[in-house]
């Protein structure tokens, strides 16, 4: 059932469950905790949107999951289970199938996507022969008609186009498209519509959930941009300083977020602020990663943080399926 736009909450087990899983980079200056104790689970069907500010780990989890974090980075610990399979146990082979076909991921930058040298035909065949037992006319019309469905005109024709004849933003439709094409079980996107005007961004929105209510695709949506996740998303993560500080449904953490940070950055939201106001803004940096200080990371910025905070705080429950990282939860509603 749909409310609001948004898909209901997925019934049935998660198609991936992230287990306390950690990454980090080992450096000259210390050890940076891209990703702190992070678990997580989305299943078939359902929208997750995974939001915080630059440099909280929200994509180096994503890339976490798909093992493409490249060294000084390295997985320390956890579990990523897709379809019951840890996929941190797997050969690099056998990884290398899940990718573009169960797993895909839309990349911030289309050109991490696309191979600038090779016409788009080219690569969108490639990328349905390499996992799907079809001829080349099958997987060119497939190519045709995914392109048909990220908006582009004319897809026949632009199928013979090289990247470079693009714009950014076309760049990205097609890159989107390529992450469609072998119907896969979870898509994994990473800011996809930065780069996006703001109807074709709409309508890529549309195309996501449609495609999770047709095809039951699970889909994580990596952004910073709470206005598009409020719309699409059915539960949100937030994530600050590599760690998840709460989690919810999307009416749950936008409409009653529990943690000062979720507060700050709703608070932030330009469409809330009455023309002639000042923007609201969370005071003070994000915190360096390297050598990270024991206890919560957001008490620096914080109003409320008290000397209990020198201490970690415990991930809790405050309902079903929904939970803070916080010793002083804010319970009254925005």
């Amino acid at each position: 059932m749909e409310d609001g736009g948004r898909l209901a909450a997925a019934p049935g087990e998660p198609v991936l469950q992230v287990e306390d899983l950690h990454t980090e980079f080992h450096t000259r200056a210390g050890t940076v905790r891209a990703v702190d104790g992070v678990s997580l689970s989305v299943r078939p069907g359902e929208v997750l949107g995974l939001v915080g500010e630059s440099g909280c780990g929200k994509t180096v989890t994503g890339f976490s999951i798909l093992g493409l974090v490249d060294p000084p980075g390295r997985i320390s610990s956890g579990r990523v289970l897709f379809d019951g399979v840890d996929l941190l146990t797997l050969p690099e082979e056998q990884l290398r199938r899940v990718r573009g076909s169960g797993i895909a991921m839309i990349f911030q930058d289309p050109m991490m996507t696309l191979n600038p040298v090779l016409r788009i035909d080219t690569q969108m065949v490639e990328a349905v022969l390499a996992h799907s037992d079809v001829g080349t006319a099958v997987a060119l019309e497939r190519a045709r008609e995914t392109l048909a469905q990220v908006g582009i005109a004319s897809p026949e024709a632009r199928l013979k186009s090289y990247p470079h004849q693009f714009s950014g933003g076309m760049r990205q439709r097609v890159a989107i498209a390529i992450a469609l094409l072998n119907k896969p079980k979870l898509i994994i996107a990473d800011e996809p519509t930065t780069a996006l005007d703001v109807t074709i961004q709409a309508q890529i929105l549309y195309e996501a959930q449609k495609l999770c209510r047709v095809s039951s695709t699970a889909l994580i949506w990596i952004t910073h941009d709470l206005t598009v996740v409020a719309g699409l998303a059915d539960r949100i993560v937030v994530m600050y300083a590599g760690r998840i500080v709460e989690e919810g449904t999307v009416d749950e953490v936008l409409d009653a977020s529990l943690h000062p940070y979720t507060r700050g950055l709703i608070g932030s939201v330009p469409s809330r602020n009455h023309r002639g106001e000042r923007l609201a803004q969370i005071p003070g940096m994000a915190p360096a990663l390297i050598n990270l200080a024991p206890g919560c990371a957001f008490r620096e910025r914080c109003a409320r943080a008290s000397e209990r905070c020198l201490e970690a705080p415990p991930f809790e429950s405050h309902g079903a399926g929904r939970r803070v990282r916080c010793f002083h939860p804010l319970v009254e509603r925005a």
